[in-house]
């Protein structure tokens, strides 16, 4: 198949020049997913580049940071008209490295200008220092505070390279950090591309640097020298980022795996529950962390949820195509692929039905597979309990909201949930009881994660701290807590013994609490 024409010769040698690398360590193949072919060789970063290109950013962050932040916000509305109009490209390098289908492509390109836009409108606001209350009335006060940390790092996860790598760098540049970037090896282009829009916004060059390699070699160089991590990828990971971190003393952030449920109750229109479905469950061909992979049907529904979903799910389209006129693309890579498969295989030598689908589709291209529905499936299979992270998913009946909550809690994840209902009232009383950082009601994953003002985590071990509202901009700030006593009255009078003092801060206490002002 002929590769889009925006993905020129000229482009790539751009893009990968941008990597922080000497050039002494065996470069990687990225290659086009659809066909296995090379599409550019990406420069790998070595300690020293890690370093260096580290203590770049942190210089060039100085600067940044002693910018106002009017100044700073107005490259972000030029980057932001720059994300329109070359979004064709973005939406053409993410189909090329990701192989996914162009509809999840284009609606990959249009989370950093939504989280742009979001910014551009509170920053000023969350930004700015608060003053307080202090301890002593009229005489005292305490303003609030935000500096930018450093130098962030931001790891990006394969499957929404350019979303997640641009969206979560762009708060910690408004703050007023630098940032040194580390995407997947098979997922760089699309973010580099970012970060040259961005320059060409007029971020100033060195503060934005991209290093390239395997986790396990860039992951301790680089979390070793920044100030903050903010990391997307699997709970595994994220766990031996967070130790690093903490024998580092610096915070982190970490969005990790889901074992995601939705819940169809006994009122929900079954239809309408369908659609939710369809996307939440098969969007990214399942590569998302916050997408369906249970879910439970009230008895009363099940049968008939059961059999139109399976029938909208045969009809979907599937294949390689660089337009708009297929639902599926296929996995990252030949690697994941076989991740996938072996769940499925797993499942089925336990007991597990396949309703649809279950097997690779070699003619489609090398990392096609059938989007498959599970009946039967136990806590003893691999799909019953680990993230399958692929076009898997499993069905199963309830009977009571109690035993529905049950089931979506029986996880030791807690990422996303969503819940379909004709009352909301209901919904919201089952949603306070489930234990996910995110709750839809009447949607699968696509409201929580487009609400850009509110903050957006994981329970259990599905994460770390949150992205998206104020807490996703601040996260990137160390508080400082500025003071100012009027007069010395915190002391004992000259002349008053200590006992005096006692008892009059006693009634100050009551009198404080009594008016409020405290």
């Amino acid at each position: 198949m002929t590769r889009p024409s925006t993905v020129t010769k000229e482009l790539l040698a751009d893009l990968v020049g941008r990597v922080a690398s000497s050039g002494e360590l065996k470069p990687w193949p990225l290659t086009e997913v659809f066909t296995g072919d090379l599409v550019v060789d990406v420069p790998q970063s070595s300690p020293a580049d890690i370093e260096g290109a580290i203590a770049a950013s942190r210089e060039a962050q100085k600067a940044w940071a002693a910018t106002p932040l009017k100044d700073r916000l107005a490259v972000f509305e030029r980057f932001h008209a720059l994300m329109i109009e070359h979004q064709e490209t973005i939406t053409d390098l993410i189909q090329v490295e990701c192989g996914k289908a162009r509809r999840m492509a284009f609606e990959e390109s249009c989370d950093p200008p939504m989280v742009v836009s979001h910014y551009l409108k509170r920053a000023r606001k969350v930004l700015a220092p608060r003053r307080h209350a202090g301890p002593v009335p009229m005489l005292s006060h305490s303003t609030e505070v935000h500096e930018p940390r450093g130098v962030v790092a931001v790891i990006v996860p394969w499957n929404f390279p350019y979303a997640v790598g641009i969206s979560d760098s762009v708060p910690a540049l408004i703050a007023g950090n630098g940032v040194v970037m580390k995407p997947d090896n098979k997922t760089a282009l699309s973010p580099l591309y970012g970060v040259a829009l961005l320059e060409q916004a007029g971020l100033p060059k060195g503060l934005f640097q991209v290093v390239c390699g395997e986790g396990p070699d860039v992951g301790p160089p680089l979390i070793d020298n920044v100030d903050y991590v903010m990391f997307t990828g699997s709970s595994a990971t994220g766990r031996v980022i967070g130790q690093r971190a903490g024998q580092n003393l610096i915070a982190c952030c970490l969005e990790l795996g889901g074992k995601n449920p939705l819940l169809v109750l006994d009122d929900a229109d079954v239809d309408e529950a369908i659609k939710g479905a369809m996307f939440s469950v098969w969007a990214n061909t399942g590569q998302a962390c916050m997408h369906i992979e249970r879910i439970y049907v009230h008895d009363s529904k099940y049968d008939e949820f059961r059999d139109k979903f399976v029938r909208a799910t045969q009809a979907l389209s599937v294949g390689p195509a660089y337009d708009f006129s297929v639902e599926l693309g296929g996995l990252s890579s030949t690697d994941h692929l076989a991740r996938v498969q072996s769940h499925v295989e797993d499942a089925i030598d336990k007991g597990a039905t396949v309703l649809t689908g279950g097997k690779a589709r070699p003619d489609l291209g090398p990392t096609f597979f059938e989007p498959t529905i599970l009946e039967g499936t136990t806590k003893d299979m691999l799909h019953g309990v680990v993230e399958t992270f692929g076009p898997v998913v499993s069905l199963h009946r309830f009977t009571t909201d109690d035993e529905a909550v049950a089931l979506a809690n029986e996880t030791e994840y807690g990422l996303n949930a969503s819940i379909w209902t004709s009352d909301v009232k209901r919904g919201q009383a089952l949603a306070a009881r489930i234990e996910s950082g995110n709750v839809n009601i009447n949607d699968g994953l696509a409201t929580s994660f487009a609400s850009k003002g509110t903050p957006s985590g994981g329970y259990k071990t599905s994460g770390v701290g949150a992205r998206h509202g104020d807490q996703g901009l601040l996260k990137y700030t160390n508080v400082k807590n500025v003071a100012f006593l009027k007069k010395q009255v915190m002391a004992p009078r000259p002349g008053q013994t200590y006992d005096e003092y006692a008892k009059q801060t006693q009634v100050s206490l009551r009198w404080m609490r009594k008016l409020g002002i405290r």
